[in-house]
This record gives C-alpha cells, sequence and structure tokens, in this order.
C-alpha cells in the first residue's frame, strides 16, 4: 500500500517553488509508493497574495490532485495552540476532506479535482 502524503508549503516564493519541484518529483514517478493527496499552502502572510505568487500558486495547484489554502492566523504565529473550534472555515474543510480521503472506500468531497 503506498504513503500517502500532503505536501505543506508556505505560499511565499521560495515555498510554492519547493512544492513545485516535490510535486514534478511526484509526477515524474520518481517518488514510488507515494500517493499524494494533495497540497496545503499556508498563508505567509495576512491579506491576498501579490498576482506573481497567486499565478504560481495556480501553477503548482494544476499540478497535484487537490489544493487546499490555510489563511493567515496572528494568533497561531504568536504562539496560541490552535484548536479545531476556534479555526477558519477554510482549516475545517482540510480537516474533513482529508478524512475523508484516508477513511476506506472514500471518493472525496466536491472540492476534488479528477485523479491523474
Amino acid at each position: 500500500m503506498p504513503a500517502r502524503v500532503v505536501l505543506v508549503a508556505r505560499s511565499h516564493a521560495y515555498g510554492l517553488r519547493a512544492a513545485q519541484a516535490a510535486a514534478t518529483q511526484w509526477a515524474a514517478g520518481l517518488v514510488p509508493h507515494v500517493e499524494l493527496l494533495g497540497l496545503v499552502l499556508v498563508a505567509d502572510a495576512p491579506g491576498r497574495l501579490p498576482r506573481p505568487l497567486r499565478d504560481l500558486a495556480q501553477v503548482v495547484g494544476g499540478g497535484v490532485p487537490r489544493t487546499w489554502n490555510v489563511p493567515w492566523v496572528e494568533s497561531w504565529r504568536l504562539g496560541e495552540p490552535p484548536a479545531l473550534a476556534d479555526a477558519p472555515r477554510e482549516v475545517h474543510r482540510l480537516v474533513d476532506e482529508l478524512s475523508a480521503l484516508v477513511t476506506p472506500g472514500a471518493t472525496g468531497t466536491t472540492y476534488r479535482k479528477e485523479q491523474r
């Protein structure tokens, strides 16, 4: 059974390029026995990404089965322990979808991209 893997990267240029390199290796079959579930992009700053980073995130996201975005949470940066009950809706969606993906027989959710 292949290992189920989720790539996680910050949304800055370095993080996106690192995720792109990892996704490219996966797509080329260079990491056997890996089932890539998707990519989690964690905001590197509050607010919207600048256009060049949005464009790069879209390109990188196109190379993986699914992408989730986790917004900036200032309290997490300051060391407050994350609590799911207080987490943004994007985090709830991420947890729900990952739970569905790792449950035997699950087919994903409406946010799922087509398998490659």
